[in-house]
C-alpha cells in the first residue's frame, strides 16, 4: 500500500468512543464502506505496524483535509485502480 492507493474502510477498530469535543466513533462509522485515497502511511512510537493516513472530511461536509483518521491496515481494503473513490 503507498500513498495515492485507493482504499475502502471495512472495519473500526474496537474501543473507539465519542466524547463531548471529538466523534471519533462517529465519524470512523460514517466512514464505513467508503472508498478513501490513502494519504500517508505512518510509523508511530510504540505500535509494531503503520497507520494508514486518510483525509475524510467530506463525510461530513469539510474539506478532505480538515478530518484526519489514522486507521490499521486490517481495517481498509486495497482496491484496483480501476475503481474510482465514492463520495
Amino acid at each position: 500500500m503507498r500513498v495515492g492507493d485507493q482504499v475502502r474502510v471495512v472495519g473500526t477498530p474496537p474501543g473507539l468512543k465519542d466524547d463531548k469535543e471529538l466523534l471519533t466513533r462517529s465519524l470512523f462509522e460514517k466512514c464505513l464502506g467508503r472508498v478513501f485515497e490513502v494519504a500517508g502511511i505512518e510509523n508511530l512510537e510504540g505500535l509494531d505496524f503503520p497507520l494508514v493516513r486518510l483525509d475524510v472530511g467530506h463525510v461530513i461536509d469539510t474539506e478532505p483535509w480538515e478530518h484526519t483518521i489514522w486507521i490499521e491496515p486490517e481495517y481498509v481494503e486495497f482496491l484496483d485502480d480501476n475503481l474510482s473513490p465514492q463520495k
